[in-house]
């Protein structure tokens, strides 16, 4: 980023159904792009978080290696509605940069 204006926020889920949810009220609450969305585990192995849910729960196959991250570019005036946004889907951290 090559100014102060936009932060990049990322928070961290136990769980991908969270995670979704979250990047759902990024995208109609804050009203920013899909695109501009990422979701990644938060270490090195394939995850599916720590705790199974959703269809994870019908699997025995569902890796839960580790917690999931969603992070966003965001402009520094809307970090709150972000948080918000990111706490309301139920992270367990939120941290911007």
């Amino acid at each position: 980023m090559s100014d102060d204006s936009t932060k990049t926020m990322w928070a961290i889920f136990a769980t991908r159904e969270t995670a979704d949810r979250a990047v759902e009220h990024l995208v109609q609450q804050c009203g920013i792009d899909r695109a501009d969305v990422f979701i990644e585990p938060d270490t090195h192995a394939n995850t599916a978080g720590v705790e199974a849910s959703g269809g994870d729960t019908v699997r025995a196959d569902a890796p839960l290696h580790g917690e999931i991250r969603v992070s966003v570019d965001i402009a520094r005036t809307d970090l709150l509605k972000a948080e918000q946004a990111f706490r309301q889907a139920g992270a367990r951290s939120v941290m911007a940069q």
